[in-house]
């Protein structure tokens, strides 16, 4: 929860991608058909491209383009090892802009928003400051293995200034699991790579569930703060 003020306006985002998710599954044939030529064309840089760009725009699925790369792979388009280490480096590279951008944003900045946002405090910086200190190597690594917060992470990140050797050493870490995971799902099942998203969309759902309730605690927590303190005033 001390989080929450880094990325609360991220947070709402996500409600709001989430609620167009039955719209995104229309267009998956569409989707599908993009990730398959960009790899059919360049291979495993284009499968790099693909998850660079999932990194930038969230509603663009790895649960998706990760299988298909492995199932690229199956169909002789580039080798497995290429489908994992060029995924990997697109997830690493949209992951370094993203960390540029909190950084870019600043601290300073930061307090600003913070003081425009109804209901936060900079007292909410604060603590997620020093959450961040303690916990932002856990986070990032374990951040790239959850659905969403994969791109988001690296916001507070560069916010918090974190070591860019060690943000690139977990962000990779992270990143080459969860895509060794996917990939070799799709290499796997081949034709039936689509399979994957189905056991991946529950847990998608299960975060979305989780960020709505946590912020909705937040708000109504506040709120319930606020009258006692007019009450006690």
């Amino acid at each position: 929860m001390t989080l929450l003020p880094l990325s609360l306006m991220a947070v709402l985002g996500l409600a709001a991608s989430a609620g167009g998710s039955d719209s995104g599954s229309q267009q998956l044939d569409g989707l599908a058909g993009w990730a398959v030529d960009l790899m059919e064309t360049m291979g495993g840089p284009g499968a790099g491209l693909a998850i660079a760009l999932e990194n930038l725009f969230p509603p663009l699925p790895s649960e998706v383009i990760l299988p298909l790369a492995g199932f690229t792979a199956s169909q002789g388009d580039m080798s497995l090892v290429s489908a994992i280490v060029w995924t990997t480096v697109g997830s690493l590279t949209g992951a370094l802009v993203l960390y540029f951008l909190g950084a870019a944003l600043g601290r300073h900045r930061m307090r600003q928003i913070a003081v425009r946002m109804p209901l936060i405090k900079v007292e909410d910086v604060d603590k997620a400051e020093a959450w961040f200190a303690r916990h932002g190597t856990k986070a990032v690594f374990f951040g790239r293995m959850i659905p969403l917060f994969r791109s988001f992470i690296s916001i507070p990140a560069g916010i918090e200034r974190m070591g860019l050797a060690t943000f690139v050493l977990y962000t990779t870490l992270g990143s080459l699991i969860w895509n060794v995971i996917f990939v070799m799902s799709g290499y796997l099942l081949g034709e039936n790579w689509h399979l994957v998203e189905g056991y991946v969309d529950p847990l998608q759902k299960l975060v979305i569930v989780a960020v709505l309730v946590a912020v909705a605690w937040f708000v109504v927590n506040r709120l319930v703060r606020q009258r006692v303190a007019r009450r006690r005033g």
